[in-house]
């Protein structure tokens, strides 16, 4: 295929993949910005198979590997339940910088397959782009290796930190800048393995202090660092089509992270530096066991939805975890069978990762029109006779509009405590991600459900 048709097929997949970032920013297009994405890819792996030219014993094993990596990753997809979702993320992007840094050591160690130069006389520009691309590879998969152990938890979701540590971080940092610069005058190869170590160390000392009220924006930012890793490849490997997609991928991740933060009242460097802002949260919690708590039954819950003329729902991570999001929709079902309006408020930080309660309302079959945004939605809560808090936590929390010194405080929450009532499920008063007690807890129009969130929706459903 001549260079100029595969420019013109690769411009025709960067525009599918811009199509597929389009579609996927809303649930009722999202199958279609799927489906703009998949002809994307196919077109790009196509095209490059086609630009080859020799098809050599080398291309069949290409295709063997192809085969095999594609059969893996649609096992795991068919397989993996929603609730796993975030880690499944996580383990990807892992698997995007490591592929960077195979390519960068590939390219480095034998240039002349790809029209870089010589081994030792590399072209300055390919030195450089493969070495960022390298270093920013191998920051995503230790990091985001380290985010699925947490995720999983497999790992403690606490934040693990040391004295001194954003100082370590420093001098790694500027280590690698250095390193860089005298790869580029030496084009020594124990210097581009000491770039590639030390920046797997860096991923995983910036990620370790990150504590679980952040995941979310971790996830969406290690997105971004394995798009301008792939980005970075792209230019070594002069391949347009990947240069394409990682910097979207890098921009829409960096845009992402931004808004989370905004949504968490994080500071985005704060929290992509790993782990500053972290505060002592023992205080907050001392006196909860003092305060007055009512707590009910599914049969309590039951009468006072069924009473109301309108319900909100507001999911959190707790739904997730007890995968009650099937048993929820029934709920449900019987209130709309006795008339009462159902409507369901998202918090763009609830669950693991951005968008993570759309997708289990969508897997539920929860329509569309039902699911709002809280700028939406905020407004309603005072209006409504039951909002009905299945898991969620800190998006709940009121001290985030009233404590000055808690650290939560200027973040949006969903207006909860205005409405009439308030049914809490949850199997305890622990506090959330963000290590602080949920004032909501303690409210004269709160009633506690104590229960696994599965079961206690079902009870509720059998009682309705």
């Amino acid at each position: 295929m001549s260079a100029n048709l595969s420019a013109i097929f690769y411009l025709v997949s960067g525009v599918l993949f811009i199509l597929a970032l389009r579609g996927l920013s809303s649930p009722e297009t999202s199958r279609r910005g799927n489906f703009f994405g998949i002809l994307g890819m196919t077109i790009a792996i196509t095209v490059t198979f086609l630009s080859i030219g020799n098809f050599s014993s080398g291309f069949i094993y290409v295709l063997i590997f192809l085969l095999i990596g594609g059969s893996i990753g649609a096992f795991v997809a068919f397989k993996i339940p929603m609730t796993a979702m975030p880690e499944l993320v996580a383990g990807f992007h892992s698997l995007v910088g490591l592929a960077a840094v195979f390519v960068a050591i590939s390219a480095f160690l034998n240039p002349e397959v790809f029209n870089l130069g010589t081994v030792g006389n590399i072209k300055l520009a390919s030195l450089i782009e493969m070495s960022i691309g390298a270093a920013i590879g191998a920051i995503t998969f230790s990091g985001s290796i380290i985010a699925f152990l947490k995720l999983r938890g497999i790992m403690s979701g606490s934040p693990i930190t040391f004295k001194g540590q954003h100082y370590i971080n420093l001098l790694l940092g500027l280590s690698i800048i250095v390193l860089i610069f005298y790869l580029c005058k030496t084009q020594s190869d124990s210097i581009f393995w000491g770039i590639i170590a030390i920046s797997f160390l860096l991923g995983l000392l910036l990620i370790i202090p990150i504590g679980g009220a952040d995941m979310p924006v971790v996830i969406s930012m290690l997105n971004s660092y394995s798009g301008w890793a792939a980005a970075g490849i792209g230019f070594t490997l002069e391949n347009t089509a990947l240069i394409i997609t990682g910097a979207l991928v890098g921009s829409s991740g960096a845009i992402l992270s931004y808004i989370m933060c905004k949504g968490m009242n994080r500071s985005f460097f704060n929290v992509i530096l790993g782990g500053f802002g972290i505060t002592e949260q023992s205080s907050s919690n001392k006196g909860k066991e003092q305060k007055p708590v009512k707590s009910g039954n599914a049969e309590d819950a039951a009468f006072l939805m069924n009473s109301a003329s309108s319900v909100i729902i507001v999911p959190g991570y707790g739904m997730a975890v007890a995968q009650a999001q099937h048993a929820l929709r029934e709920m449900v079902d019987k209130l709309k069978k006795n008339d009462v309006r159902v409507s369901y408020a998202i918090h763009p930080v609830a669950g693991r990762m951005p968008g993570h309660m759309n997708v289990l309302l969508a897997e539920a079959n929860v329509p569309y029109d039902e699911v709002f945004e809280l700028e939406e939605i905020n407004n309603d809560f005072s209006n409504a006779d039951v909002a009905f808090v299945i898991g969620a936590n800190d998006v709940t929390n009121p001290v985030a509009k009233t404590d000055p010194e808690s650290p939560i405080y200027g973040m949006p929450v969903l207006d909860v405590e205005k409405c009439k009532s308030v049914l809490f499920v949850k199997r305890s008063l622990s506090p959330g991600y963000a290590g602080i007690d949920n004032d909501l807890f303690y409210r004269e129009n709160t009633l506690m459900l104590f229960a696994d969130a599965k079961k206690m929706t079902e009870d509720i459903t059998k009682n309705l």
